[in-house]
């Protein structure tokens, strides 16, 4: 019986030492080496404190700045420690509900055109950093009137924060909104 024993229990403490220890090990190390920004987490630091990441939506309710998708993490949207969809179907109240409100207010903010999708629809995650280039154009006669710019220096801005599909095909443009925002305050910062 230990014969049997005793071959399984090496094994099982080398597999462990590989896989739990070593492989982690080497990979963290070539991330933080190759990789370093990307992996420490694309925090992105203003003035000396980390104000955010590219990676990670955060809620921007003023006038003067893009406003990103909305979120449905955590009770209040943008709770990075709730990262979920809302799970409720295509007919559930209070989808109809919460959509119906984020028309009504994007259309009290940004005028009653054409609202694009993702204006009134949460991502995935809830945490989504992108709105698609025409959500950005659509914001950007509000955000001028407001900062007291014109349209044509917001422009450049903006095609200067969409990220591109990546290998040109695959998704779609996004742009960054925690990046633009900041960008814009440096630009023209609120008064």
């Amino acid at each position: 019986m230990l014969s049997h024993l005793r071959p399984a229990l090496v094994l099982l403490v080398v597999l462990t030492v590989i896989t739990g220890l070593l492989y982690p090990l080497v990979v963290t190390g070539l991330g933080l080496r190759l990789f370093p920004h990307q992996a420490k987490g694309s925090l992105i630091e203003q003035d000396g404190r980390i104000v955010g990441s590219s990676l990670i939506g955060q809620n921007f309710s003023r006038p003067e700045y893009f406003q990103p998708r909305p979120s449905a993490a955590g009770k209040e949207g943008y709770d990075a420690t709730a990262s979920s969809g809302s799970n409720l179907a295509p007919t559930a109240k209070a989808l109809v509900e919460r959509a119906s409100s984020d028309i009504a207010a994007y259309k009290n903010r940004d005028g009653t055109a054409a609202i694009p999708m993702d204006a009134v629809t949460a991502s995935g995650s809830g945490l989504d950093p992108h709105i698609s280039p025409a959500n950005a154009a659509r914001q950007m006669p509000r955000i001028a009137a407001a900062r007291g710019m014109a349209l044509i220096e917001l422009q450049p801005l903006v095609e200067q924060h969409t990220e591109r599909p990546f290998l040109a095909f695959l998704g779609q443009p996004g742009v960054n909104v925690l990046t633009l925002n900041l960008a814009l305050d440096k630009i023209k910062p609120v008064q």
